[in-house]
């Protein structure tokens, strides 16, 4: 399906955010090792600092409402200042807990923008093409999480390395003025503002309509982030205290082994989301990634290399694939505030995940058995959930999830 110049020009314009601000939100991630050694920190430390910098989810719900009442682009602005501002602080923390407050902050406003933004991609999509537009928007994604990792090599510099990426993200705050002068409000979003339907209602996320529909993909997402939060923040430090990896060898394995893999996921998914439809993509993605990820955890030598290449195509096919559902479902006038609450229900799933397997180290042998384990998951999720979800390929979005005509009498 052929995208129009303005709607070309609307999804580069998500897309420059969704880079900058995946940028902000990927250095915990990369660089989670060094700052434990900085401030003396154990695995413990850090799991629980990963899950409660996901308390922020709660601004981020907060966000995503706001852009069902004030638009979609004003709110992607004011989140993308809000983690420029969030890093900048974190780049000169002089404690832990300073640190992860500052990233709690950071990762609300990131996680409020990838909801956002992947909502207003696909309303300015042309029908037949919203699962593509959500592929170029997660390019986009994945174009700020490879910056992090580029710069990775900076914490081998001295204890305080990591520092200079963080004060570099805070940067991006200098592509507000062009945000602001070419991302526009999305039309299905000004079509009902003109209209005066009631926007941001929470009762209709969880009433007979939507309700199934909320509590089978909040369940979905709850079960796919307890293995992908601790199978991707804590691969770093795996590597390097199982396999003994310095910082730049894991530039180089996350170059290997996430870069064209991830291109490869993303670029398939779309494609087969549209062809073969939401639901048995997902499916297949999760299964696959699940038990290549999970033997990646289990395993050394060679397929060390070769299987999370092979999780990540299927895992970044999988979620592309949900994510459209998770957009889809819900109308113009809730699309934010039905997301925000589906965004809480996967941080939740995260930062138990994270507990789970760094509580866990000790009893099941190491790292790389706890977070395996939590691999079991998102097959629950495969099995028994994903597959009561309805379809929604070949389906317009007025057809699935259709729009008030106006105001309420």
């Amino acid at each position: 399906v052929a995208f129009t110049g303005d709607q070309m020009a609307r999804l580069a314009a998500i897309c420059v955010v969704a880079a900058a601000a995946s940028f902000c939100g990927a250095l915990f991630t990369q660089y989670g090792d060094a700052v434990t050694e900085t401030f003396a920190k154990s695995d413990a430390d850090l799991g629980w600092a990963l899950a409660i910098s996901r308390v922020g989810v709660l601004v981020s719900l907060v966000a995503a409402s706001m852009s069902d009442r004030f638009g979609r682009r004003r709110t992607l602005i004011l989140c993308v200042v809000g983690a420029a501002a969030a890093n900048a602080l974190t780049a000169v923390a002089p404690s832990f807990t300073v640190f992860t407050g500052a990233q709690l902050f950071t990762r609300s406003f990131v996680n409020a923008v990838l909801v956002i933004a992947g909502l207003a991609a696909v309303e300015d999509a042309p029908e037949g093409a919203r699962a593509f537009a959500l592929s170029m928007f997660g390019l986009a994604f994945g174009l700020g999480f490879s910056l992090s990792v580029v710069l990775l090599p900076l914490a081998d510099l001295g204890r305080d390395g990591w520092r200079i990426a963080f004060a570099m993200s805070a940067l991006v705050v200098l592509l507000v003025p062009t945000m602001r002068a070419h991302l526009r409000e999305t039309t299905r979003y000004t079509r009902i503002e003109q209209r005066a339907v009631e926007r941001g209602r929470v009762r209709e996320v969880f009433d007979r309509k939507y309700g199934s529909r909320f509590l089978l993909l909040g369940l979905a997402g709850f079960l796919a982030n307890v293995f992908s939060a601790p199978s991707s923040q804590l691969t770093n430090r795996y590597l390097r205290r199982e396999h003994d990896f310095l910082n730049s060898e894991i530039a180089l394995f996350r170059t290997v082994t996430a870069g064209i893999p991830g291109i490869l996921g993303v670029v398939l998914g779309g494609r087969l989301a549209e062809s073969r439809g939401r639901r048995p993509v997902t499916i297949v993605g999760l299964v696959i990634a699940a038990t290549f990820q999970m033997s990646f955890f289990l395993t050394g030598g060679w397929f060390l290399w070769i299987a999370p290449m092979i999780a990540i195509v299927a895992a970044l096919a999988g979620g592309l694939a949900l994510g459209a559902l998770d957009t889809e479902l819900f109308p113009t006038e809730v699309r934010g505030t039905s997301n925000g609450f589906l965004l809480v229900c996967g941080v939740a799933g995260s930062a138990f995940g994270l507990v789970l397997a760094t509580s866990l180290k000790g009893a099941v042998g190491g790292l790389g058995p706890a977070i395996a384990l939590c691999g079991v998951a998102p097959l629950l999720a495969a099995a028994f959930v994903v597959p009561r979800l309805p379809e929604t390929a070949d389906r317009t979005l007025d057809d699935i999830s259709p729009s008030e005509q106006g105001p309420r009498g």
